[in-house]
């Protein structure tokens, strides 16, 4: 029960503070001392819930299992490497003449209150507070997404607002369908929002009804995952922010989504015993991966680049929880893992490559290990892992996933193969110049967090050659709660 608060205090009282003192030279230390009693905490709520079981606290208001645990473990872990990365980033970028103390102030704010969003939304049993968690994070990276207030940044954060605002409007009519659904077994006051009371009498519910409400709550949700034809405002969003907002976006808003799709899959397998919500899931994920990786090879700009590569993985992802079962479920999560990881050091990279360069397009780029041999072997190292190269842990997860494929959705095989091919070799010729060409950098005024790069990397490649007993056994009791 400590635990479970102080992993939501920790940050909310980080907002609050900084929302005062943000611009202060000692607000960069202060965002990374909360982002890491953030971590420490959510450490120790996760061996209590390893050692002791699932738990239920407040009323039955918050619960915690094996599987949002690790996702809670992994946000608070990815956020706070990020305020590490973020320190020197935005202090550039602050002497670069790009952030004004006041909007460095509503950074660090904003930044507490979106790891509380993000860590509420995981840890609530009530899928109504699920929403309302999810739309705060909305309004929160609105602001982050904006934070530059230039054209592009305000548009980005428009479209941003105006297709998740739509999205979350969906998913809200899908959460009013699900409460009708279960008022008439468990009654008004009888916890009709709880999700371990909707789990204890799926079986029970309309199937019609959660049929319905599945696809409004896959809609809502997956425009935050960032599926297709759900993802424009994603690019954007990641091109136009600062180079840490893209971090946490794509290493940790993008599951949490996810994680709210899962949780209603669950829902709707125990109530409707058709391939129903498998085939969505898999239909919305197979999309997502073969367009973004056709879009990939015409992309121009580094940040939007490895955008799309999130979509892509994404699309990955889903299609793992779509197939089911024990292998395809632990290839998801461990996908889930080993992608934040990647995609959150790979963005640490490139936004002190572009500062570096002066500018996010890909063809002025150039020469990155000569000039700096850190960041340069840190975007190639990155890329490589996430291409799925082994023995790096992305390999791992998309062997897993594509050979449950070949042995259960045999007609889905050529697709995946073809848009990893392409994937593979857009991102590929992309980069490599980057990092080896003729250099056009130069060197920067503060030392690049050049640590939380290869602490990450360091971490896929463990994964990639040798998963911990303890934590094998955390994905098998993670992947059979998920079906």
């Amino acid at each position: 029960m400590i635990e479970l608060g102080a992993v939501l205090a920790f940050p909310l009282a980080g907002g609050l503070v900084l929302a005062l003192v943000g611009e202060r030279r000692y607000a960069p230390a202060i965002n990374v001392a909360a982002s890491l009693l953030t971590f420490v905490a959510a450490a120790v709520l996760a061996l209590r819930v390893f050692e002791h079981g699932p738990l239920l606290a407040v009323e039955r208001q918050f619960f915690v299992d094996s599987f949002n645990v690790f996702l809670v473990a992994l946000t608070a872990f990815v956020g706070f490497t990020t305020a590490v990365f973020s320190r020197p980033y935005m202090r550039i970028e602050q002497e670069h003449g790009r952030l004004s103390p006041a909007r460095l102030r509503l950074y660090h704010a904003m930044y507490q209150l979106f790891n509380f969003t993000m860590l509420l939304a995981l840890l609530t049993n009530n899928v109504g507070i699920l929403w309302v968690a999810l739309e705060g994070a909305t309004l929160t990276t609105v602001l982050l997404v904006s934070l530059y207030r230039t054209p592009a940044s305000l548009e980005a954060a428009w479209k941003y607002f105006i297709l998740c605002g739509v999205g979350i409007a969906q998913a809200l009519f899908g959460t009013i369908l699900l409460f009708f659904a279960a008022e008439k077994l468990l009654g008004a006051e009888g916890g009709a929002l709880l999700w371990t009371e909707l789990d204890r009498v799926k079986a029970q519910l309309e199937p019609t009804v959660l049929s319905i409400a599945f696809v409004f709550l896959l809609v809502g949700y997956g425009t935050k995952v960032g599926l297709v034809p759900l993802h424009n405002w994603l690019p954007d969003a990641h091109a136009e922010g600062p180079t840490p907002v893209s971090a946490v976006l794509s290493g940790l808003l993008l599951n949490v989504a996810l994680y709210a799709v899962v949780r209603c899959k669950v829902l709707v397998e125990g109530a409707v015993p058709t391939m129903f919500a498998k085939s969505l899931l898999m239909g919305f994920g197979l999309a997502s991966v073969v367009v973004a990786a056709f879009l990939l090879s015409r992309q121009k700009d580094v940040k939007r680049l490895f955008a799309y590569s999130s979509i892509e993985h994404m699309g990955i992802i889903t299609f793992a929880f779509g197939m089911g079962g024990a292998i395809a479920n632990f290839a998801g999560l461990l996908h889930m893992t080993v992608h934040s990881l990647t995609k959150s050091a790979i963005f640490f990279a490139v936004g002190h490559a572009a500062q570096k360069a002066g500018t996010q397009s890909i063809d002025q780029i150039r020469g990155l290990v000569t000039q700096s041999p850190m960041i340069g072997w840190g975007l190639a190292l990155g890329t490589l892992a996430i291409l799925g190269m082994p023995p790096f842990g992305v390999f791992a997860s998309e062997f897993l996933i594509l050979t449950t494929a070949m042995r259960e959705q045999p007609w889905a095989t050529p697709f995946l193969l073809a848009a990893l091919g392409i994937a593979f070799a857009a991102v590929f010729s992309r980069v490599q110049p980057m990092v080896f060409g003729e250099t056009t950098v130069r060197r920067l005024p503060h030392r690049p967090a050049m640590m939380p790069v290869f602490v990450h990397l360091a971490l896929v490649l463990v994964l990639g050659l040798w998963i911990p007993p303890a934590l094998a056994a955390w994905y098998r009791e993670a992947a059979r709660l998920i079906g």
